[in-house]
């Protein structure tokens, strides 16, 4: 919304919360979420025909279309616990557009949404008989976190989907206008409901598959010898396969991956489809197992006991510039160590401690009896947070970690140094040469002894 309102000048956009405090830091210097750009254009539309508002109300009657952006996390209880999607929020926003419109609207789902979703929208929408009409279009978004603004500045494609009627046909056009302000038509497609509402769920799911891919080949290269990135780029030349995604790491994270998977995999599952069930759900096996292996890694290494050592996190966020944590590799890798009574230092340049607490909690990351200060402290200096350390593990790709002063690192540290580099992005062989022992994604550092065999 924030972008549409910087390329569409002549049109009022109004974000809408019940949440008090989100609206008043979207109204403040300091946004709610990080992310590179967003801080610029807010400045510029906000107040001018970007408004941040509380009242819903007020904010439904006066819209012509309605954009319907409501988390819709994986159910922790009842029927597809763990796997389908919790539509509660998107129904209770459904709810209140029915009981408040009063003229015509648009309505579009931007929340990612089990297929056919948008029938039981419709269902709930003219359900309270007041006359008023609703149009349901879907017009999911394919952006990634740290490239949000110029993913949609600047998008591979934008995605409408409408009911093949006349009216549906006339919602779908009058969209298709207002993001072809600032993009060009070959990359608007428009497409019936249920292929747009699937289209967003399997793109994250085939982007996902790639990297769970990728991150199986990566144990394979660490025990013969092979070097995955070398594998990667040999891969990733072949155009059929392409180079994007094929980055070993701990693992993905984020909001919409494993959440799209699981929901993925319960839709095959209600529809009798359990082979193919199977075949995504292994997706999400495979990622838990990359951060088990990590963090079974980080143990071995250390002689199998790492009681009363001290660990420093370089990183929690689920990748870099950005501040979200949700389904972090951290949290898992944190848990794991922690449950060997580990000494945990976390340092991020933009997750902050009550965040890092809150979902220690919501996570129940910390071991049963044990309360967050005993094992678990906070730095915003990664060189203090490394001092002392036993190990150093790089949970998230920030540029800063890069250019650090590892030898004065190496120094500070309890000898002997580990890094364990779950993100490949440290200058490996001078971190040995300073003395490190270095582990890394993939890496084929600690199977030399398969050439003299």
């Amino acid at each position: 919304m924030v972008v549409m309102a910087q390329n569409c000048p002549n049109i009022k956009v109004i974000v809408a919360d019940i949440n008090p405090k989100q609206i008043q830091r979207w109204n403040s210097k300091e946004l709610p979420v990080y992310e590179p750009g967003l801080d610029d254009i807010v400045v510029k539309v906000r107040g001018r025909n970007l408004f941040f508002t509380t009242d819903v109300d007020a904010a439904i009657k006066e819209a012509d279309i309605i954009f319907v952006s409501v988390n819709t996390p994986t159910k922790k209880f009842g029927i597809g616990a763990g796997r389908a999607a919790n539509l509660k929020n998107w129904e209770l926003a459904a709810r209140h557009i029915a009981k408040v419109a009063t003229s015509d609207k648009i309505v579009i789902e931007k929340s990612t949404l089990p297929v056919r979703t948008a029938a039981a929208m419709k269902k709930v929408l003219h359900a309270s008989q007041s006359g008023v009409k609703f149009e349901i279009l879907s017009n999911p978004e394919f952006l990634a976190e740290g490239t949000a603004i110029s993913d949609l500045q600047n998008p591979d494609r934008v995605l409408i989907g409408g009911e093949t009627t006349p009216a549906g046909d006339a919602a779908v056009a009058k969209v298709v206008s207002i993001y072809s302000k600032w993009i060009t038509n070959d990359r608007i497609l428009t497409t019936n409901l249920w292929s747009s509402e699937l289209s967003k769920l399997t793109a994250n799911a085939f982007l996902a598959q790639r990297i769970s891919s990728i991150n199986s080949i990566s144990a394979l290269c660490e025990t013969t010898g092979a070097d995955v990135q070398e594998v990667a780029k040999a891969m990733g030349m072949d155009r059929r396969i392409g180079k994007y995604f094929l980055n070993a790491s701990v693992g993905f994270g984020g909001s919409c991956f494993q959440k799209d998977i699981l929901n993925l995999v319960y839709l095959c599952e209600t529809f009798g489809l359990k082979e193919v069930a199977a075949y995504w759900d292994q997706v999400v096996i495979m990622n838990n197992w990359q951060k088990k292996r990590f963090s079974m890694k980080i143990i071995s290494s250390m002689f199998n006991t790492i009681a009363g050592k001290k660990i420093t996190l370089f990183g929690f966020a689920f990748k870099k510039n950005t501040g979200d944590t949700r389904e972090t590799p951290a949290i898992d890798v944190s848990k794991y160590l922690l449950a060997e009574r580990a000494s945990l230092t976390i340092t991020d340049p933009k997750v902050k401690s009550d965040q890092i607490r809150k979902d220690f909690d919501e996570y129940d990351v910390l071991p049963e009896g044990v309360k967050f200060e005993e094992l678990v402290s906070v730095e915003s200096d990664p060189v203090v947070a490394s001092c002392g350390a036993h190990a150093i593990c790089v949970m998230t790709e920030w540029d800063c970690y890069k250019t650090l002063d590892y030898k004065a690192i190496y120094d500070s540290m309890a000898k002997p140094a580990f890094i364990f580099d779950g993100r490949n992005i440290l200058p490996h062989k001078e971190l040995m040469e300073i003395g490190f022992k270095v582990f890394a994604i993939g890496k084929p550092y600690g199977a030399e002894h398969i050439m003299n065999e």
